[in-house]
């Protein structure tokens, strides 16, 4: 299983990115998708969640309204939508599926998010 992450970047204040989740052996429709993230000193949080391939989503505070997490079956790819980007979203952010009826746990490589001027 491998989950691989990407579309991070450079952003100023006030910009857009779109983070890729892509995932081989899985099926994402199936599992339990996430997008966390860490910053520098900080621990791991949950940024948004996606349940039934996008029927049931939900946010941390900080980013609701901000950004949208969503799926593609047929690229078998989540995706994170990040908008109205703020310096205190910087981090590196990952992908995470969860089984939904097996104990497995999987987490992509991360792919950095920096918003600065």
């Amino acid at each position: 299983v491998q989950l691989v992450e990407s579309g991070g970047g450079l952003v100023q204040p006030g910009g857009s990115l779109r983070l890729s989740c892509t995932a081989s052996v899985l099926t994402v429709s199936s599992y339990r998708m996430s997008w966390h993230r860490q910053a520098p000193g900080k621990e791991r949080e949950l940024v948004a969640v996606s349940t039934n391939a996008g029927g049931t989503t939900s946010y941390a505070e900080s980013v609701k309204g901000r950004f949208t997490i969503s799926t593609d079956k047929a690229k078998n790819t989540v995706y994170l939508q990040m908008n109205s980007l703020k310096p205190e979203d910087t981090a590196v952010y990952y992908c995470n599926a969860q089984g939904l009826n097996i104990p497995v746990d999987y987490w992509g490589q991360g792919t950095q998010v920096t918003v600065s001027s």
